[in-house]
């Protein structure tokens, strides 16, 4: 046994409460109402009737009660990880922790919006506000409303990695649009198709539109442009029509017909690479000096990924490769560099003509990498003319023009706001609406879960689905992205529920098929607490399990994850003064396995068997 060690009061946390209902039904007219502008994904998902209680009293035997709390911290002790309270005027990267990969910026007056790629998670591209470029809120969801994805954009059986890859947000004339390509294989085939298309907005924190599909728009990495003259470009990356080398890419050009939402004009094709060419994809296009000027990814989204420039006095073309490329990479630096991958950029001007830029990139903190997997970073930039010697002296982006890189430590961009540093959040479900911060692995199924039984509550209901890939599971889970590779993350649980063969407890995931399960489960009359893990070489197996000879309905779950490891406690008592150790484990086994980072959640499943009553 153990103490438990109280918050830190420099460090917010996350306070969840939620029900579990096995066998409750759902109510087809509480399924994901509209609330605008951003509370359709929260809305209710189940019926109430079970567990309402006009007195205030717990709800009746049966339902499932936790609290769960998450602490996320600083590693102490390593160089790589300086606090930035030490270091006053300054502010410290990642700017978004967790999986925030592909970061498009834009500013609009004084305030700055900045989307990611969501893959197949619901609600689908986060939406990111801040006033300084450090400090970033959540503030909603391009995807929010399940009628935006149950069409030609499907997040319902989405394979994993598919879904929402590499947006772009873009504001003209006082409406916001974001553009992105969504990647589906329908099950049990391998030929994928890729539909890009465009949401638009009069204020980014919704309601957004349903998806205008551009029918002739192909490959991957959509992007817009909305030139001085009026006109409207579309930009994209595909394979070209006589590849010379597998992964070869090409970057190309139609104008758009925003009215009609079709592709028109013949279409350009403008770059391909600059160092060898290879997954050229995440083009941006913008008007500086009087020329236009493109910026892709190239090498991929591994090791040698990187950020290329081009220019051109034309927008079709041609285009003139930067003799400097790479304008941003770590592939030049150590694999074991605080942040590696770095690449796929987009470029903001500050309101004074400052530039920065956005790029993500992958922390070292475990194996070369993390449990985050790839985050979104800020970077200073300038431009420069080339020499005398040079002609015809072009203007070029420079990216981190006095360190060459990403750094972990940087001065503020706005020297008189402070950097904030926040981790976790805390949820006592005291509204009406699901926080933004949850997220559920595809959309999910009516009957998933409510908020309306009893303030400050939530029920999560169990189904017969579990976690896997095959299946492309919509099972009872919800989670937040883990942001630290240290954490501390429990969960207080009341569970008796009148089925047998239930589960409940907590998840920790990468993938379908890459997770950790530390569930209470009822066996022929026992109560077990069972530590599970998969990923892609090991098929479920159990770690460690205990009969809870003394359970009484509820558990208290804790995981700690440091550089030493996973560590899973667990109490019987009502209190978090102490706490049994179950098992310990590694601290790579959910490091980052391409395209999303790691979850944190809560779990609950009959296993694969309709719930019966007990």
């Amino acid at each position: 046994m153990r103490s438990w060690t109280p918050l830190q009061s420099a460090l917010a946390a996350l306070t969840v409460i939620s029900a579990i209902l096995p066998e409750a039904t759902a109510s087809s007219d509480e399924l994901l109402s509209a609330h605008p502008p951003q509370s359709d994904l929260s809305a209710e998902l189940a019926s109430d009737d079970e567990c309402s209680s006009s007195s205030g009293a717990p709800p009746p035997a049966g339902c499932a009660l936790s609290a769960v709390q998450l602490r996320g911290e600083i590693r102490a002790g390593s160089p790589k990880v300086v606090a930035a309270e030490q270091h006053p005027g300054t502010f410290m990267n990642p700017i978004l922790r967790g999986s925030y990969a592909d970061p498009s910026i834009i500013r609009v007056g004084g305030d700055y919006y900045m989307v990611s790629s969501s893959f197949e998670y619901f609600p689908g591209i986060p939406i990111h506000h801040s006033k300084d470029l450090v400090n970033w809120e959540l503030v909603g969801y391009a995807l929010h409303r399940p009628e935006q994805v149950q069409g030609e954009v499907n997040l319902m059986d989405v394979q994993q990695d598919g879904g929402i890859q590499a947006a772009t947000i873009r504001y003209n004339n006082g409406k916001f649009y974001v553009v992105t390509t969504t990647v589906y294989k329908p099950p049990g085939s391998e030929n994928g198709k890729c539909i890009n298309f465009i949401v638009e907005a009069d204020d980014v924190r919704g309601p957004w539109s349903m998806p205008h599909v551009l029918a002739d728009a192909d490959g991957i990495d959509s992007s817009l442009f909305f030139d001085d003259n009026g006109s409207v470009w579309y930009v994209g990356a595909h394979s070209p029509e006589h590849p010379e080398y597998p992964g070869q890419g090409e970057i190309y050009l139609r104008e758009v017909d925003l009215g009609s939402w079709t592709l028109k004009g013949e279409t350009s094709i403008l770059y391909h690479g600059a160092c060898g060419g290879l997954w050229v994809e995440g083009p941006h296009i913008y008007r500086h000096d009087g020329r236009y000027y493109l910026m892709v990814a190239e090498g991929g989204t591994g090791f040698h990924h990187a950020v290329m420039a081009a220019v051109s006095d034309d927008i079709r073309g041609p285009y003139y490769s930067n003799p400097r490329n790479p304008i941003l990479t770590a592939r030049h630096l150590s694999y074991d560099n605080w942040v590696t991958r770095v690449g796929h950029a987009d470029l903001v001007e500050l309101p004074d003509g400052r530039w920065y830029a956005v790029a993500l990139g992958v922390r070292g903190d475990v194996n070369r990498s993390s449990n985050m997997g790839r985050e979104s970073f800020l970077v200073p930039m300038t431009w420069e003319r080339e020499p005398d010697e040079y002609n015809p002296q072009y203007l070029w982006p420079v990216v981190a023009p006095t360190t060459a890189g990403v750094e972990r430590v940087n001065p503020l961009p706005f020297a008189d706001l402070a950097f904030l540093y926040k981790a976790g959040f805390r949820d006592e479900f005291q509204e009406a609406d699901l926080d933004l911060e949850w997220n559920f692995r595809r959309l999910p199924t009516q009957g998933t879960f409510s908020l309306a039984a009893l303030s400050g509550f939530m029920r999560l209901f169990a189904k017969p689905d579990v976690m896997s890939d095959s299946e492309r599971s919509r099972c009872s889970l919800l989670g937040v992205r883990q942001e630290e590779s240290d954490f501390t993350y429990r969960a207080r649980m009341l569970f008796e529920p009148n089925s047998s063969g239930v589960e409940a407890g907590v998840m920790l995931w990468q993938k379908d098929d890459i997770y950790l399960q530390y569930t209470v489960s009822r066996s022929t009359g026992s109560w077990v607490l069972s530590l599970l893990f998969t990923d892609r070489k090991t098929p479920l197996k159990t770690l460690a399990s205990a009969n809870l000879a003394g359970y009484k309905g509820e558990i208290i779950f804790e995981v700690n994850c440091s550089q030493a490891g996973y560590s899973f406690g667990y109490s019987l008592a009502d209190s978090e003064e102490s706490m049994g150790l179950l098992e310990e484990a590694p601290a790579d086994m959910l490091v980052y396995n391409g395209y999303t980072g790691a979850y944190l959640g809560i779990y609950s499943s009959s296993g694969g068997q309709q719930p019966q009553l007990g």
